[in-house]
């Protein structure tokens, strides 16, 4: 990237991130407020400090009682002025951690409106980077950054005011010499800001991995996987140990150079300030406050470039939040969309085309009808677009042409959240979140009564498991339900979607975890759910879907045949030859 695009995306960055801060102005102001007086306090130490030693280098001729009163208002002055350096960054802190408080929660917020596309498409480990690492590291610059902003600023004006005032000549050689230490922190920033944008993707590369392996121990242990992905581990943790160490050694670099800039301006003071008390100019006590000041005005452009690598770390930060936060949302809902409150379940697909990727088909001029209260088995080989349809009829993802109508009205007229609840989802993949098992059954409806919960668990067969815990369904949920088998976290969801009885049903291999025992009571616990309610079943188990009003056969994203068990079967096509592939010969004659 171009140094000047560059310039001008931190410009940009630094102004979105002050935009966060503004919201706390008042806060900000205080700050200033507080910064102002801890300065002029502090530089007032000195004046007094110097008094005291004009008051006491004559021999014969100390004012003790002088003295005296000078070191008591020294005193005073440091400690208000640490009174008021501590309310500064009291309020420097409320300013920093309300804004990233503002982020976090607009990232979050941003999950749930981007398109699942992009949340399925990114490490959900790099995601989890940015709200947390990222994030974090935005709060630490924003802390320093405002602090040493303010304390700085006002440190600078203030000391220079007084050096003007006791020798303006000498004042001038300060200011002449000190930018050289910015110059120089400048160059050594753009060195290491490649460094450290290096480092802030890696480490977002470093949490997927770490996540998605972790949250798969039992398949790295089970095929032998732990050696190679240790070496895989090692490989991106060496290079992010390789770039942390560039972007740490240049940027540390700024401060002993800006010191060694500092240093000849205390050295050019100490000169001319002696010249100045030789040709009686200047007093001693002037010229040791005079030294003092110098050394304060310097102080502030020590301190930003020490803190430049927090600084340099919350920019590549910061660029990678807004990255996530620019991402486009969803197409939003018409501004007039409905929100139906009653539903029969009469759904018409007309010609619909669909691609995960532009230049890959799967799903092409697909139609269907289906009547209220119909059961639509889907089936057909992996990869044929069973899953797919499911997500197009709850738009977790959209069509790319063709039309679903719901009840006569299409599914884009009606918003997302109200179509959702027109249907009831048991997936494969069973998910359950660190909570009691009555929060975890009333997900969908939380306002319902334990009653509720308790008869939803007796439909899933899980009230008698339930009733046996010490705290029932109070118990806790571990996160994703680890305590719990497999075929009892999909019994809890199947409680779930029982508990809320929607008008419409997806069943998506929703009994594939299940003992043969419990999902021939589960079925029937389906079968007298499912009366009166549209059903979508999807299943690999062809045994299940039997009793289904229209078999759906697809393939590579087209429906190739339609019809009932009994009317495919007699066909003699790939439905035959996907039903006879699963049983035995003897079975194959009763069928």
């Amino acid at each position: 990237m171009p140094k000047k695009k560059k310039s001008k995306t931190n410009k940009k960055t630094v102004k979105r991130i002050l935009g966060y801060a503004a919201a706390y102005h008042n806060q900000i102001l205080l700050a200033l407020l507080f910064a102002i007086l801890y300065v002029v306090l502090n530089l007032t130490a000195p004046v007094l400090i110097g008094y005291a030693i004009d008051n006491a280098i004559d021999a014969g001729q100390v004012n003790f009682e002088r003295i005296t009163e000078l070191l008591i208002m020294t005193g005073a002055a440091v400690i208000a002025s640490s009174v008021f350096q501590w309310l500064m960054n009291l309020c420097t802190n409320t300013v920093a951690y309300c804004t990233i408080r503002d982020l976090r929660r607009d990232i979050y917020a941003k999950f749930n409106r981007v398109p699942l596309k992009y949340i399925d498409g990114t490490p959900h480990g790099d995601l989890l980077s940015r709200i947390i690492n990222d994030a974090e590291s935005v709060g630490d610059g924003l802390l320093q950054g405002i602090s040493q902003l303010f304390s700085g600023l006002v440190m600078i004006i203030c000391t220079l005011g007084f050096m003007i005032m006791i020798n303006p000549i000498i004042a001038l050689v300060v200011v002449l010499i000190t930018p050289l230490s910015m110059f120089v922190a400048a160059f050594i920033t753009r060195l290491s800001q490649k460094q450290f944008r290096k480092q802030s993707q890696t480490q977002g590369e470093l949490s997927a991995y770490i996540e998605e392996y972790i949250s798969q121990q039992k398949v790295v242990k089970a095929f032998g996987y732990e050696q190679r992905s240790q070496k895989a581990f090692d490989e991106i943790n060496l290079r992010l140990k390789e770039c942390g160490q560039k972007s740490q050694f240049y940027s540390s670099l700024a401060n002993p150079s800006t010191r060694f800039v500092n240093g000849l301006v205390t050295t050019a003071v100490c000169i001319a300030g002696a010249l100045s008390v030789i040709n009686g100019r200047m007093s001693v006590g002037q010229i040791a406050t005079f030294i003092t000041y110098a050394n304060q005005y310097t102080k502030p452009f020590n301190e930003v470039t020490g803190v430049i690598p927090q600084l340099q770390t919350a920019l590549a930060g910061a660029d990678r939040v807004f990255a996530l936060l620019d991402q486009p949302d969803q197409t939003p809902d018409p501004e007039n969309a409905a929100e139906p409150e009653t539903c029969s379940g009469s759904l018409s697909i007309r010609n619909v085309n669909f691609s995960y990727v532009p230049d890959k088909k799967l799903i092409t001029n697909f139609s269907l009808d289906v009547k209220p209260g119909q059961r639509i088995a889907i089936v057909g080989p992996t990869g044929c677009g069973k899953t797919t349809l499911i997500n197009l009829l709850m738009r977790f993802y959209d069509i790319d042409s063709g039309t679903i109508m719901l009840d006569g009205q299409s599914i884009y007229d009606i918003t997302r959240s109200s179509l959702r609840t027109k249907y009831g989802m048991v997936l494969q993949d069973s998910w359950l979140y660190n909570a009691s098992f009555f929060d975890n059954i009333a997900y969908g409806k939380p306002d319902a009564t334990l009653d509720e919960v308790r008869e939803a668990a007796k439909k899933a067969y899980m009230d008698r498991y339930i009733e046996r815990l010490p705290d029932k369904y109070d118990t806790i949920i571990t996160e994703e339900g680890t305590n719990l088998s497999q075929g009892q976290r999909q019994l809890m969801c199947i409680a779930r979607v029982m508990l809320c009885a929607p008008p419409m049903l997806i069943l998506d291999e929703a009994t594939s975890s299940i003992d043969t025992r419990t999902e021939i009571r589960i079925q029937k616990a389906f079968n007298a759910m499912m009366k009166g309610r549209t059903s979508f079943i999807v299943a690999h188990r062809l045994s299940t879907i039997k009793e289904a009003d229209i078999i759906l056969v697809m393939k590579d994203g087209n429906i190739i045949e339609q019809g009932s068990h009994a009317d495919l079967m007699k066909k003699h096509g790939f439905y035959f030859d996907l039903y006879n592939s699963q049983f035995s010969s003897s079975e194959k004659k009763g069928a």
